[in-house]
């Protein structure tokens, strides 16, 4: 079996058609929790719009939900380091790196996430 082909050729279907027709087959993929599949669909999509929030946004929640954490973790920092404000990407890392065991450089992130949302505790 020519493995070079059949890479080739399923890569091409993932990377196949315009910006917005990738980004509704990854969504449709991610709804239909076939998160591994979404994230081959976004990565192309995130290299050619890297500035773009809700691409890579998506992208951690597909690495996140096939976990692959690492992943997950690196797409989530860039976002954060773009834009520190983004409170569901600090709720994603630091639920990331829950997972990971990495509770004590989770605790800011979730409290930070949980101010920006608004969520204050009553006193």
């Amino acid at each position: 079996m020519d493995t070079t082909y059949e890479t080739t050729d399923s890569t091409a279907y993932y990377a196949h058609g315009t910006q917005a027709e990738r980004w509704e087959r990854a969504r449709l993929f991610f709804a239909a929790k076939e998160y591994t599949a979404a994230a081959r669909v976004l990565v192309s999509l995130v290299e050619e719009v890297p500035e773009q929030t809700g691409p890579r946004l998506l992208l951690a929640r597909a690495y996140y939900h096939s976990a692959q954490l690492r992943r997950a973790e690196t797409e989530l920092r860039l976002i954060i380091e773009r834009e520190p404000v983004e409170h569901y990407a600090r709720l994603m890392l630091g639920r990331t790196l829950e997972r990971q065991g990495r509770h004590t450089e989770a605790g800011p992130h979730l409290r930070l996430a949980s101010a920006l949302a608004g969520d204050f505790p009553e006193a």
